[in-house]
């Protein structure tokens, strides 16, 4: 039976590229390919696939948090992240929301093919240069591999809510704290961690193992 594959890239020429890249596998099916996060999600619930290549990049709902709402929705669902961005961080956060593999769109084909083949067997996929890279940091050899800095309790879950990109209302009206409150703990957040806005916070945060 042949391994039902499903595209989400918000770029055209680059869906056609990797659909053109695989359709002659005999083992291969695609059924079909979306430029966003929505199409994704309607095209899923009449035509499921097993495999779903996916950037991070998209302009509705990143596909980061798109991992977590399939996931939830389709457990046996696999999805290989397909994407530019080399920043640990990223891998780690669409790993811990559920996928299954990451590699990056300069991968030859057959890399692309192998990281199928292996998550469809139940296995995780990690390109060999970000395979280094993970495994430098758990070695303590990450460039920013910094002490961790002391974080207060309130501090922690702002950090949390931030993570999960509420807004400055949502964190207010969540912790019961006001939004001057809550904007005062992430100015103290990006003071602590060095980051210079909101994504900064969360990059360095898991980079530190905060998150």
């Amino acid at each position: 039976m042949k391994v039902k594959i499903s595209i989400t890239d918000d770029h055209l020429v680059v869906l056609k590229g990797i659909e053109s890249l695989l359709q002659d596998e005999d083992w291969l099916n695609i059924i079909s390919i979306q430029e966003n996060a929505n199409s994704t999600i309607e095209n899923f619930s009449v035509n499921l696939p097993d495999v779903l290549l996916l950037d991070i990049n998209l302009p509705d709902i990143n596909g980061i948090e798109l991992t977590k709402k399939l996931m939830s929705t389709y457990p046996d669902l696999k999805i290989i992240a397909l994407t530019n961005h080399e920043d640990l961080s990223f891998v780690k956060r669409i790993i811990s929301n559920g996928a299954s593999g990451y590699i990056l769109k300069n991968a030859h084909k057959e890399e692309i093919l192998e990281a199928i083949k292996r998550v469809i067997n139940g296995e995780k996929y990690f390109q060999s240069k970000l395979q280094n890279k993970l495994l430098n940091q758990s070695l303590g050899q990450f460039e920013n591999s910094a002490l961790k800095p002391k974080l207060t309790k309130r501090e922690k879950e702002v950090l949390k809510a931030i993570a999960d990109e509420l807004t400055t209302k949502e964190i207010s009206e969540l912790l019961f704290i006001s939004p001057k409150t809550v904007e005062s703990h992430r100015m103290s957040l990006m003071s602590k961690l060095g980051a210079k806005n909101s994504v900064g916070i969360v990059r360095i945060a898991i980079e530190k193992q905060l998150l």
